[in-house]
């Protein structure tokens, strides 16, 4: 029988979808090339903010229509599916079966329940823990390395916690996801090793906040210990840290960043505003005055920084909002997003008053975004005339005799950042290093060409 999942939301989400999918090969089950010729249909969904919602509700509604056709059985399961369990159950009942976010590991016994087969694969997970939903056990067996890569295999992310104690004032996590919990260090570690051995050249680590990695586990922060790990292994090429809160950033993370080479000197760092009232207010512990320190402090490293802001939280005043335009404007982040605030159901900042009307929020966030795209021109233009290390992503046309390719520095993360561009006649692999001089900036995006050693 054949199995087609359909991920939406995050990286770490995407690791989720993937172990299901290597579960369910193990028991047998083959993919199917689309979702139309699937006996079963996965929807993997993410539940963060209400767009996130609408769309996990039409891309369920679209796949269910397959069920007049091959398919058998519809699961949804992910964090849409944790939130809004009893709501999906009564409005879509094409649906057969709901895993929350923290069921995965027992999509082998669901499906086979669903196509009257027995289950022969034991995942560590009765059903009792299933009907529990005992997220800490998810991360502690060996589930992670019977994943089923489904992105290119050069780059792959590694989910090294989940759960997060944060309990930001806008953010749903904690009542979908649980409290913070890590995974073991080895367990990680050799995960980490497989990946590379089966190909992966760049490791990107994920978490809700990455930073507080060990802190739970092993009673003190491990991050740097870990990244120097990952580093010592000897075919990997890089690894990345995404989702790293500036609370939780420390000394010795900072100064591992800054020394080993494989280690990307580069960090995802989300502060959401510089005001010190509005932070107060998002529940979060830094100050403005703090932030600017970590970024100094970062830079003096030589690290880029990416970060994401909120426009328009609850209460933000012209003022509040002016402070961070100029902090935007005077520190030049490397990377930047930015979201129009969303008021979620069952957040304390649901009911705070007042809600900025959605016209001020997206105009904000429209102002916010327009003023990077700028900072990002400038900071793409310094860098013509240098030659960067570039990992090749892969090729995208035919220029000539030669062949188009597209590729990023340490500082561009992988389908996030902006990317290099140049041509070679010589054919490269996705994973491949080679030395590009940059000649044209435009945007976001970097163009140079190939300097042969």
């Amino acid at each position: 029988m054949t199995v087609y999942l359909h991920s939406l939301g995050c990286d770490k989400n995407l690791v989720d979808s993937e172990v299901m999918l290597g579960l369910l090969y193990e028991a047998g089950y083959k993919s199917a090339p689309d979702a139309a010729h699937a006996d079963v249909i996965v929807v993997n969904t993410c539940g963060f903010i209400q767009e996130a919602v609408e769309e996990g509700i039409e891309t369920i509604l679209e796949l269910s229509a397959h069920k007049e056709d091959q398919c058998k059985a519809l699961l949804v399961t992910g964090c849409m599916a944790q939130r809004y369990r009893k709501e999906i159950t009564a409005e879509i009942p094409e649906v057969d079966v709901i895993l929350g976010a923290k069921d995965f590991p027992g999509i082998v016994e669901k499906v086979n329940a669903l196509m009257g087969v027995e289950c022969t694969l034991d995942t560590g997970h009765d059903s009792e823990d299933l009907v529990r939903e005992t997220a800490p056990a998810v991360l502690d067996g060996d589930i992670y390395a019977k994943r089923a890569r489904t992105m290119p295999m050069h780059v792959a992310y590694v989910k090294i916690s989940d759960g997060c104690d944060n309990n930001c004032a806008y953010c749903t996590i904690p009542s979908i996801r649980g409290p913070y919990h890590d995974r073991a260090f080895e367990s990680i570690l050799s995960e980490c090793e497989c990946l590379v051995k089966g190909g992966a050249k760049e490791l990107v680590l994920v978490a809700q906040d990455t930073a507080r990695y060990g802190t739970k586990l092993y009673g003190r922060p491990r991050l740097h210990e870990l990244l120097r790990a990952i580093d010592a292994i000897e075919e990997l090429g890089w690894v990345r840290v995404m989702y790293a809160y500036p609370e939780h950033i420390y000394p010795e993370l900072i100064d591992t960043i800054g020394k080993h080479d494989k280690i990307c000197k580069y960090l995802d760092m989300p502060i959401q505003h510089s005001h010190d009232d509005v932070i107060s207010r998002m529940g979060r512990k830094s100050t403005g005055a703090q932030l600017l320190e970590l970024i100094n402090r970062l830079r003096e490293k030589g690290v880029a920084i990416r970060t994401t802001l909120i426009a328009g939280f609850p209460g933000e005043t012209e003022e509040e909002y002016e402070h961070l335009r100029r902090f935007v404007a005077d520190v030049c982040f490397d990377h930047l997003g930015v979201f129009a605030y969303s008021q979620e159901d069952g957040t304390p900042a649901a009911k705070m008053r007042p809600q900025i009307k959605a016209l001020t929020k997206k105009l904000r966030r429209d102002e916010l975004m327009a003023l990077q795209a700028g900072i990002a021109e400038n900071n793409s233009k310094v860098l013509i005339g240098r030659v960067l290390k570039i990992m090749v992503d892969g090729s995208v046309g035919e220029d000539g005799e030669s062949i188009a390719y597209s590729g990023r520095s340490q500082r561009d993360a992988y389908e996030v950042d902006g990317a290099v561009f140049f041509s070679s006649p010589v054919e490269w692999m996705s994973g491949d290093f080679v030395n590009v001089r940059i000649t044209k900036a435009s945007g976001y995006d970097l163009y140079g060409e190939l300097v042969r050693e």
